[in-house]
């Protein structure tokens, strides 16, 4: 796939951040599109936004049949499908010892589950197109682990090796289906605002200030990098200068990063 121009495309968690900047600049480009989200009035917003010929779902990607039905549907009401943008995610802060369980379940039943099945469920209609791309998001947390952010380091590692290992899968099938692993840095969206965190340095407004204040690209800019690569058919792709940096550091030995990052952390959290 050299163009996205004219591409029927499948986004999830569209109803706001990076999903909704990615349906707005797809539909810039005269693609067709299926947005779903679980916040109906985001998505409805994102639909207005981008003024296209677009179908709005209420999904819970942590579903599987809901998330196979939207396929199923999507492929009948366009013929086809050629992007599967897997983008819902959130955030949960908390040390190991004293995480909840069921916090750990629901982030990773969306984070890395929902990816899964975004992908499993739409594969059979982008590789009937002839011409399909699945782009998974993981992050610079699927690069290196970052202290109180075990879960989400943990589905955004499964995230990284669940779609490499899918690469491979797919240049050995060579049925005209490719994949990208996309690892964004801090993007201004309200990941922080909508997570869940605990612990002792678990203050939700100082969390969002700091995120907030760190997070220096827009979801516009992710969504035109994103897009880049597809269109380059690139394999893995960092967004953001901050991603740059994650990916130079997690190449150090990991006695190496490890000491860094948590000197980095207690010198921010004192």
């Amino acid at each position: 796939m050299t163009t996205v121009d004219g591409r029927v495309a499948a986004i999830t968690g569209a109803g706001s951040g990076i999903g909704r900047a990615l349906a707005i600049a797809l539909a810039g480009r005269g693609c067709r599109l299926a947005l779903s989200d679980i916040d109906e009035i985001g998505l409805d917003r994102t639909a207005e936004l981008a003024r296209a010929d677009a179908t709005t779902t209420r999904v819970d990607v942590a579903d599987r049949s809901a998330v196979e039905r939207w396929a199923e549907a999507t492929a009948s009401t366009y013929g086809t499908v050629n992007l599967i943008f897997n983008n819902a995610g959130v955030a949960l802060g908390a040390p190991v010892s004293s995480m909840a369980y069921d916090d750990f379940h629901w982030l990773m039943d969306i984070n890395f589950w929902g990816v899964v099945h975004g992908t499993t469920a739409f594969l059979p209609h982008l590789a009937a197109s002839g011409a399909g791309h699945v782009v998974n998001i993981s992050s610079v947390f699927g690069l290196m682990g970052i202290p109180t952010q075990s879960a989400y380091n943990a589905a955004k590692f499964a995230v990284r090796g669940f779609t490499e290992a899918l690469r491979i899968e797919l240049d050995q099938a060579a049925n005209g289906v490719t994949a990208t692993a996309v690892h964004p840095g801090g993007i201004k969206t309200d990941i922080v605002r909508n997570g869940r965190f605990d612990g002792p340095h678990a203050d939700r407004d100082e969390l969002v200030a700091q995120f907030d204040k760190q997070a220096r690209t827009t979801p516009e800019r992710a969504a035109a990098v994103i897009l880049r690569a597809v269109e380059k058919d690139k394999r893995r792709v960092m967004v953001g200068a901050d991603a740059h940096v994650f990916d130079i550091v997690a190449r150090l030995p990991p006695g190496l990063y490890q000491r860094l990052i948590g000197r980095f952390a207690r010198d921010g959290a004192g």
